[in-house]
């Protein structure tokens, strides 16, 4: 028995060569389909250069458990998503490793409408059986076509606005040198035809498995310059930046300020409960002040739910919430099978926009006035767990409101802080957010004591 580590909470992420190659990745194949025997299943993989030899290799084992194949070519996260649950498939794969660092790659998988496979659906069990490698010989193996299914996913995206509504607007679009340029591409041809009057400044636009301008995770400070230079330099109405498979994508207003994925959760939840007063919101647990507000003022309901994209799909679905929203710049519709899509939430955006007749910035600055936040902060630590109990130790006397949803949430009224161990990463994530109005302390006097704190442990 072989142990596999790629295998985390809600998909698949390993070291290449040694926690993931094109035979674990044929094991991982071979496991989905003896599990779930589906009939056919959507396969797709993002622009790395290890992505399409592990897409073949996932394929074959697919094709030896007796399961046919569409092979969507070059794709997106959300393209399998929505494969899956727009075509007459029972589940999909998508080979990518997202924003990890040049030598990883992974996978994500969902079941038949684009249901999430996680650790507590389902992953484990493929896990298990690709480590035996107890698999057994069908009678007739599986089969593989290519299919384009690129036109029906735009028809499927420009259904989220009134294409006739939309104002003159310039975009800057920076897909990173990932998967996101061909689908830009193929709705500017589709708002041509709409006659819908928007201009797309594309920067590092082609698909580039070598990433000369970085691993596009604009999330990181130092990946932003480029998009807000060229919104500058074109005077541009607002800027989109996605990451390597766009399943995230990340705004910047027209002055070239990047929007806090925290805040974009807030007008996103904002727009769909103007149209929509009493639906549910689902957010996660890291930042929540701001969430709360709008949902309140707006007469929905919020509901918490733990980070991850299968954990906030599965409470979605429980609740029937319209939107899910993560301040790491994961969207999550209802519409959309309850997945997370990084083409929607712009689309959303360039809707309020025209309706509005305001610019970006001032959409969000009251909200960023009201609730201050550090954004996401990232540390290498030893032993995670023991650097959480000993910042919970370390404010106990100060009788905070604890969550455990997440990590540890302590609010203190004024302010509040949520620190976790990442999923996919060997790293704490620290989120602090304040509450103006009663006047705390400076932000930085917040990550300054914390860092202190996690640093010195």
């Amino acid at each position: 028995m072989t142990n596999l580590t790629c295998f985390k909470a809600y998909d698949i992420r390993g070291k290449l060569g040694t926690e993931l190659n094109e035979e674990i990745a044929y094991k991982i194949g071979r496991a989905y389909g003896q599990l779930y025997q589906p009939k056919t299943i959507v396969v797709g993989c993002d622009v790395r250069l290890t992505s399409e030899a592990l897409k073949q290799a996932t394929i074959k084992g697919l094709n030896d458990a007796g399961v046919n194949v569409l092979d969507l070519g070059m794709t997106g996260t959300e393209e399998v998503y929505f494969g899956a649950f727009h075509l007459d498939v029972q589940g999909g794969i998508e080979i990518t490793a997202s924003h990890n660092p040049m030598d990883y790659n992974g996978m994500k998988l969902v079941h038949e409408n684009a249901r999430p496979i996680g650790a507590d659906s389902g992953l484990k069990d493929i896990q298990a059986l690709a480590e035996s490698g107890e698999f057994k010989e069908v009678s007739v193996k599986g089969k593989t076509e290519k299919y384009n299914l690129l036109p029906e996913f735009i028809d499927h995206l420009i259904t989220y606005i009134d294409p006739a509504k939309i104002r003159p607007l310039k975009l800057v679009v920076n897909a990173g040198n990932g998967a996101a340029g061909h689908v830009i591409d193929a709705i500017g041809d589709k708002f041509k035809i709409l006659n819908v009057p928007v201009e797309f400044i594309k920067i590092h636009h082609e698909a580039d498995g070598t990433f000369p301008n970085g691993i596009p995770n604009p999330i990181l400070v130092e990946n932003r310059d480029s998009t807000r230079n060229a919104i500058l330099e074109h005077q541009a109405d607002m800027g989109i930046a996605w990451d390597g498979d766009f399943d995230r994508c990340f705004l910047f207003d027209e002055k070239g300020q990047f929007i806090e994925g925290y805040y974009i959760v807030g007008l996103l939840a904002q727009a769909f409960l103007l149209k929509q007063a009493g639906e549910k919101i689902v957010h996660d647990p890291r930042l929540v002040w701001n969430t709360f507000d709008i949902v309140e003022q707006y007469k929905g309901e919020a509901i918490q739910s733990k980070s991850g994209h299968s954990f906030i799909k599965e409470k979605m679905r429980e609740h029937n919430a319209v939107y899910g929203g993560e301040m790491s710049a994961h969207h999550y519709f209802r519409d959309f099978a309850y997945c997370d899509s990084g083409m929607i939430p712009w689309l959303l955006a360039i809707s309020v926009l025209s309706e509005t007749q305001k610019p970006l910035s001032s959409l969000v600055e009251e909200m960023i006035a009201k609730f201050p936040c550090s954004g996401e902060i990232n540390f290498k630590v030893a032993d995670t767990q023991a650097t959480i109990q000993k910042i919970f130790d370390h404010y106990a006397d100060q009788n905070p409101a604890i969550d455990k949803t997440d990590g540890v949430s302590l609010d203190f009224g004024a302010w509040r802080v949520n620190v976790r161990a990442s999923n996919t990463e060997p790293l704490l994530r620290l989120n602090i957010e304040t509450r103006a109005d009663r006047n705390p302390k400076p932000m930085q006097v917040y990550v300054d004591e914390l860092t202190q704190l996690i640093q010195g442990s």
